[in-house]
């Protein structure tokens, strides 16, 4: 049975979510949402993939930039690119192991926009991440800044300093090597039902019977 994702604007100026999926349509995978403007879309059943929005966008010369969650299509559509870090990650797979819908909110690429996602049916818990860590502890190493100097993004440790420690790789590939670090932990005290690194599976991975609706709210 597909799901139907309903994903919302809450924040004060304009975004553009955007979609990478194993299935798409085409309009599905780059959107603008002005403020307090919501969209609807549907699933099919099976699908998995990720949700995110693109902030601080404008077309220059034809081509469709953003400073944050940027595809590099130059164009509203994504078409099957993913969002360049840092970007707040809604993540999906329908219908998984055991009839079950497996949903988390990640932070492993950095942040840029608060998240939400609260399933629509069955009492299924809602994951959010509702503090601006922009403006509220990312390291100065950490940070992205717009042309003005104002803080846009906050990188990832992994997206910054692309050691095995903070990303999880080469002989930190596994839990028992791979603990949270310093960075890893300014991103779980804030919000702490999000991803903050790789193995971050147990306070951060929510389930919901299959079969239900999903509203995704940025800016929560």
């Amino acid at each position: 049975m597909p799901a139907m994702f309903t994903v919302k604007n809450n924040c004060p100026y304009t975004i553009w979510p955007a979609t990478l999926s194993s299935r798409y349509i085409e309009y599905e995978t780059g959107f603008e949402l002005g403020s307090q403007a919501s969209k609807t879309f549907h699933a099919p059943d099976g699908w998995s993939g990720r949700i995110w929005a693109r902030s601080s966008c404008s077309n220059s010369g034809g081509r469709f930039h953003c400073l944050t969650g940027d595809c590099g299509s130059g164009e509203v559509y994504c078409r099957g690119a993913g969002g360049t870090p840092p970007v707040s990650l809604v993540e999906f797979t329908l219908n998984g192991d055991g009839n079950k819908d497996f949903y988390d909110l990640s932070l492993v690429d950095g942040f840029n926009l608060p998240v939400a996602v609260a399933p629509q049916s069955n009492n299924c818990p809602t994951a959010i991440c509702p503090i601006d860590i922009n403006n509220n502890g990312c390291p100065n190493e950490l940070a992205v800044r717009d042309g003005s100097g104002g803080m846009v993004g906050c990188k990832s440790a992994c997206f910054s300093f692309s050691q095995p420690q903070y990303c999880c790789t080469g002989e930190y590939n596994n839990p028992e090597k791979c603990k949270p670090t310093n960075f890893s932990e300014i991103f779980k005290q804030r919000c702490p039902q999000a991803y903050s690194y790789a193995y971050d599976d147990k306070s951060s991975l929510f389930t919901c019977p299959t079969g239900g609706n999903y509203l995704i709210t940025f800016c929560p």
